[in-house]
């Protein structure tokens, strides 16, 4: 029989569960092209997207946490404009690395400590019709078209399972003979609050 305790804990599931989907609901993701699934790595083709970028400093589940609010802190407002911008999905995060200014604005892949966080714009706009940031640290910046593998994964998107699957895309493209450009990226698709076995985690690799 059910007792008060088993039933509080399926309303409380269910409601967990319905609002993680209520969120993603009408979230925009950058659109891309289904190439090939070879196992579990998918091949996509991604055409250019514009992001609002920002490097942030230390640990990563804190850098992460500042990046977030940063660029939350731009598409909710605090542009030149005031101007609110949809929300959209993933969160990208890949550490960052300082590069020489002839080296090209796509390359990422910071050692020194840092991350550099991403999100992407929704469909329709340009860098011309987007506000500026008013925060200094958050840039605009044109992602170019590029061929991405990619790997899913559920649960929360902790050290172990970041370093196993970007080890896998790693060894991956080597046994393809497969150039990459830049280092493994975390992109993260859901809500704080979202329960762990409906979260999606990916890493993303851009293969030249």
């Amino acid at each position: 029989m059910w007792t008060g305790l088993g039933i509080a804990a399926v309303v409380g599931l269910s409601g967990w569960m319905a609002a993680s989907l209520w969120v993603k609901r009408g979230v925009a993701e950058p659109a891309f092209d289904r190439v090939a699934q070879d196992g579990d790595v998918e091949l996509r083709r991604y055409g250019a997207t514009i992001v609002a970028a920002t490097e942030v400093e230390g640990e990563r589940d804190a850098a992460l946490n500042e990046g977030f609010r940063r660029l939350a802190g731009y598409i909710f407002g605090k542009n030149q404009r005031s101007a609110k911008i949809a929300m959209t999905a993933p969160v990208s995060a890949a550490r960052s690395e300082k590069i020489a200014m002839t080296a090209p604005v796509s390359a990422v892949g910071l050692r020194d400590g840092g991350f550099r966080v991403t999100f992407a714009m929704p469909a329709g706009y340009t860098l011309e019709s987007l506000p500026e940031p008013v925060d200094p640290r958050v840039k605009l910046e044109v992602v170019p078209g590029r061929e991405v593998a990619a790997i899913r994964f559920s649960g929360w998107a902790r050290t172990e399972a970041i370093e196993a699957h970007s080890a896998e895309l790693l060894a991956w493209a080597s046994a393809r003979g497969r150039e990459v450009d830049g280092e493994p990226v975390l992109a993260q698709y859901d809500p704080p609050f979202a329960m762990p076995l409906m979260r999606r985690n990916e890493i993303l690799l851009t293969l030249r």
